[in-house]
């Protein structure tokens, strides 16, 4: 058993109210973006380049309507698994029974591209056997979300569009104070497509 931790990238939502703004046929994990180094790329790529190169595997979930999102996250050696659901229990518990012989998970958002990877290290850094490492700035906790490997049977048991955040209640929190933004700011509109500090930045 490796002790580093699985990725897992969430990336079968799919992102009605940005369809809405943009377009039906617009895929927000596919839009341009500028990224917090100053390259442009589509924004799960802006995910997948800043993720930390020490996670043991990398897992991303997908739909089988996406095919330019699954040769994007191959590139970047992604385990893809390709479901007929979107809800994020479903795609939590495939994801985590794909790599369940792992020391933990730390769960992604496939539209969430502004996160510092010395944040993502941060996190991981903070991650037990026991616990649930997660960021907080300010009042609000945010991603990517690291879980113990204790937690593997109840991910594991996640259905429908339900998400791990209940298990916040019964389960062992490190909360890690950040200052970056990143951390809650996804990409539900167009317009969030511009982050307000999108200068390039030392990751």
């Amino acid at each position: 058993m490796s002790r580093r931790p699985c990725a897992i990238i969430l990336a079968a939502g799919q992102g009605r109210r940005f369809r809405q703004v943009a377009g039906a046929g617009q895929d927000k994990l596919l839009a341009p973006c500028r990224g917090r180094d100053g390259v442009q790329r589509p924004v799960l790529e802006q995910v997948l380049v800043s993720l930390p190169v020490d996670v043991a595997r990398r897992v991303l979930v997908t739909t089988a309507d996406r095919p330019q999102v699954v040769d994007l996250a191959r590139a970047y050696g992604c385990q893809v698994l390709v479901l007929e659901s979107v809800g994020m229990g479903h795609s939590l518990a495939a994801a985590v029974a794909a790599c369940a012989d792992a020391h933990g998970w730390m769960v992604w958002l496939g539209d969430m591209p502004f996160i510092l990877p010395a944040t993502a290290s941060r996190v991981m850094e903070a991650m037990t056997e026991e616990g649930i490492s997660v960021p907080r700035l300010g009042d609000e906790l945010g991603h990517p979300v690291g879980f113990g490997r204790s937690y593997g049977a109840a991910l594991q048991g996640l259905s429908g569009d339900r998400g791990a955040r209940p298990l916040f209640a019964s389960g062992r929190v490190v909360e890690v104070s950040v200052t970056d933004p990143g951390v809650t700011w996804d990409v539900d509109v167009p317009q969030a497509l511009l982050f307000p500090d999108c200068q390039v930045l030392q990751v």
